[in-house]
């Protein structure tokens, strides 16, 4: 069985890295400053770079103007994404359309997928304080309205914590529930009436939201009315921030192996060091996992693949970037180097969508039930 890319993904893959090869994460005004400050905006410069290398349809079907390719290219397009740090809402945005193109009423596919392989439209999707394979939390219940207009529709109500980039992204992705449990997701612009926003702030210095909704109506063409869909588009948001990780995980080794080769103690390179070859030999080990196990779970996005990929890439960012900090001594702490910046960020996807523990319990739950 070959288990190579394909010509598509690879040229998905090249595209961003030419696109991707102009952001610098220590430049003094690289979006991806994260001393303490929240950003005012993802960077609206890249984005419609991404737009003209056509990786902003990469998942929108071919009749609606977008590349149709799978997961596989966008977790390579995202892990050089990581590298780079680059503060745009690529995987919400690329997910969602995913989403909406398998799942999504004709009228919503027509409208919304044209204007998201042009770059006219950044989506984002709430949820991420979820953990495990388990259908999202209530935070959100759906009621019918058939008052509507159309003759369908839902009415929303309850709040979303943490919602990446909701003041300044044009759609939201909101699951929600209706009170038999049927789970939906519903897709709504930030000022819609009803909707409220709190603001709130990530540790890598993006602008966070807390969504409120209060009576706010939604035709039925913008409800996601599909069981399968809110479980899938959590499987596939997980499993591409395991791609960000290892994206950020291989440059700061990079990094790293750079700095204990140039840096000499006692007349010799500390990467002769037995200690430092070591660690910085875990750390490989570290990477390799985290990308196996994500391979795996971005062709088959079943629940317990993307499991143990997020546990590997949970724990595996976190250890690459702390030993990182270890051998780098007082220059990793030093604010003008790049690497306290990777580590910010390392903490937000080690986080995101839950940490190592919870899926190892969710894992756990999977064994035992299947």
């Amino acid at each position: 069985m070959d288990f190579s890319f394909s010509e598509e993904q690879q040229a998905a893959q090249e595209a961003a890295k030419a696109v991707f090869s102009q952001v610098s994460p220590d430049a003094v005004d690289s979006p991806a400053l994260t001393r303490g400050t929240v950003a005012d905006d993802f960077d609206r410069a890249l984005w419609q770079r991404l737009a003209r290398s056509d990786l902003l349809g990469l998942t929108v079907p071919r009749e609606h103007g977008g590349l149709g390719l799978d997961p596989v290219a966008l977790c390579l397009v995202l892990r050089e994404a990581g590298r780079v740090l680059a503060r745009v809402p690529l995987l919400e945005t690329s997910a969602a359309a995913l989403s909406l193109a398998t799942y999504g009423t004709k009228e919503a596919r027509a409208a919304l997928l044209p204007r998201i392989a042009a770059g006219e439209l950044a989506v984002t999707v709430a949820g991420q304080g979820r953990t495990g394979h388990e259908p999202a939390e209530h935070a959100v219940t759906a009621s019918a309205a058939p008052d509507a207009p159309d003759g369908g529709g839902w009415v929303l109500d309850g709040v979303q914590t943490a919602v990446p980039w909701a003041g300044t992204a044009d759609l939201v992705v909101v699951p929600a529930h209706t009170a038999e449990g049927r789970p939906l997701l519903a897709l709504l612009a930030p000022g819609t009436d009803g909707v409220s926003l709190a603001e709130q702030a990530s540790s890598n210095g993006e602008r966070y939201a807390e969504v409120g909704l209060t009576a706010v109506r939604i035709p039925a063409r913008d409800v996601i009315d599909d069981p399968e869909a809110p479980g899938r588009l959590h499987q596939l948001m997980t499993t591409g921030t395991c791609a960000l990780a290892l994206g950020l995980g291989t440059k700061v080794l990079e990094m790293t192996s750079e700095y204990v080769s140039r840096r000499e103690q006692f007349g010799f390179p500390i990467a002769t060091f037995q200690a430092v070859a070591v660690q910085t030999a875990d750390r490989y080990i570290d990477l390799r996992a985290m990308e196996a196990t994500l391979w795996q779970a971005a062709w088959r996005l079943d629940p317990r693949d993307v499991a143990v990929a997020k546990m590997w890439a949970s724990d595996g960012v976190r250890r690459v970037v702390q030993t990182a900090q270890h051998l780098h001594g007082g220059m990793g702490a030093d604010t003008d180097y790049p690497l306290h910046r990777f580590h910010a960020w390392a903490k937000q996807w080690e986080l995101s969508y839950g940490p190592a523990a919870a899926h190892e319990e969710a894992l756990a739950d999977l064994l035992a039930t299947s």
